[in-house]
C-alpha cells in the first residue's frame, strides 16, 4: 500500500493515518495556512498533527474567550466623569446681589409673615389716625396717604416678584438642559453597554458553534474507524 506525504510533517503514512486537506474545517485551515502558505486544499494532514493543531485552535479560543471578559470587565469597570451635579447651589452662586435681594424680597412677599406684619401695620396706621389723633391725624379719613403707601408698594413688589419669577424660569431651564445632559449620556452609555456585550456575544456563540462543529468531525472521525476495524 502506497504511503501519503502530510502537508505538516513532510512524513509519509498509511491512508488510515491521514485525512484529505479539503475536509477540514475553516478555523483550523485559516491557522494552518498563518504557519504554511503554500498549504493545498487537494493534500492530506496526518492525524497527530491535526489533533495538536485543533488543540492549538481549541486553546486559542479559550484565550481569546478570557481575554474578551478580561476587557470587558475592565471597560465596565472603568470610572466615567460624572454629569450629575448640584444645579441649585451651581445656579444660586451665580447670581447677583441685586438678584439675590430681589429672589429675597419675593420671598419675604409671599410669607404669611408679611401678611401678618401688613395688615399690623394697617390697623396701627387706621387706629392712630382714628382714635390716638382724632383732633388732628396725620392720615384722616379715607386715608389718602395709606393708599399712597399701598399704591408704592404694591409697584415696588410687583416688579420684584416678576423678577424672582423670571429667575425662576431661567431655573428650570437650567434644570431642564442638565437633565436632558444626564438622559443623553445614560442613553449612550446603555447604547454602549448592549453594543458591547452583543459583540462578545457573538463572539462567544461563534466559539461555541466551531466547538460544535469539532466535536461533530471527531465523532464522524470516531464512527469511521470503529466501521473500518469492523
Amino acid at each position: 500500500m502506497s504511503e501519503i506525504e502530510c502537508q505538516l510533517c513532510r512524513n509519509r503514512f498509511k491512508m488510515g493515518q491521514v485525512m484529505k486537506a479539503n475536509l477540514l474545517e475553516e478555523p483550523i485551515v485559516e491557522m494552518i495556512r498563518e504557519q504554511i502558505p503554500e498549504w493545498s486544499s487537494e493534500g492530506y494532514i496526518c492525524l497527530p498533527d491535526l489533533y495538536l493543531i485543533r488543540s492549538r485552535y481549541v486553546t486559542e479560543i479559550l484565550k481569546t474567550s478570557r481575554q474578551e471578559i478580561y476587557d470587558l470587565g475592565k471597560e465596565m469597570d472603568k470610572k466615567e466623569l460624572v454629569t450629575s451635579r448640584n444645579i441649585n447651589k451651581e445656579f444660586e452662586s451665580s447670581l447677583t446681589l441685586g438678584e439675590q435681594l430681589a429672589d429675597g424680597l419675593a420671598n419675604f412677599g409671599g410669607s404669611w409673615k408679611f401678611i401678618g406684619i401688613f395688615m399690623a401695620m394697617l390697623v396701627i396706621w387706621i387706629g392712630i389716625n382714628t382714635f390716638v389723633l382724632m383732633e388732628k391725624p396725620f392720615d384722616p379719613y379715607p386715608y389718602i396717604l395709606l393708599n399712597l403707601v399701598l399704591s408704592c408698594v404694591a409697584a415696588l413688589q410687583a416688579p420684584v416678584i416678576m423678577m424672582s419669577q423670571n429667575r425662576q424660569e431661567a431655573r428650570d431651564r437650567f434644570r431642564a438642559e442638565h437633565d436632558f445632559e444626564i438622559n443623553l449620556k445614560a442613553e449612550i452609555e446603555i447604547r454602549k453597554l448592549h453594543e458591547r456585550m452583543d459583540h462578545h456575544l457573538m463572539h462567544q456563540w461563534q466559539h461555541l458553534m466551531d466547538f460544535q462543529q469539532l466535536q461533530v468531525n471527531l465523532m464522524e472521525e470516531i464512527n469511521q474507524r470503529f466501521i473500518k476495524q469492523q
